[in-house]
C-alpha cells in the first residue's frame, strides 16, 4: 500500500506511540521518514531502531506541538499536572 502524503525521506515527524509493555502508557516520539528497506518504493518511519510502515493507520504530525495537542485531546492530561512516570 503506497502512502506518503507528501513526506520525504529525511523528514523529521512526530507520532503518538504506545508502550508495548504497558498499553495504558503512550507518548509523543520523534521519528524519521526513510525509504523502506524492505520495499524501496515505499516510505517507512524509523523509530527506536526499528522500521515501521508509513501507512494511513499511523497518525503522523509535522510538528511536536501538533502531536502534543492531539495527545492531550486523545488521552486527556487535565488534572495530571505534577504526575510523572
Amino acid at each position: 500500500m503506497e502512502y506518503n502524503q507528501g513526506y520525504m525521506p529525511g523528514e523529521v515527524v512526530y507520532v503518538i506511540i504506545r508502550n508495548p509493555h504497558v498499553q495504558g502508557v503512550a507518548n509523543v516520539q520523534e521519528a524519521a521518514v526513510v525509504a523502506d528497506p524492505d520495499n524501496g518504493n515505499e516510505l517507512a518511519l524509523f523509530l527506536y531502531d526499528t522500521y515501521y510502515p508509513l501507512t494511513e493507520e499511523v497518525a503522523v504530525y509535522r510538528s511536536e506541538q501538533e502531536a502534543e495537542h492531539a495527545y492531550q485531546v486523545a488521552f486527556g492530561t487535565e488534572g495530571s499536572e505534577g504526575l510523572h512516570g
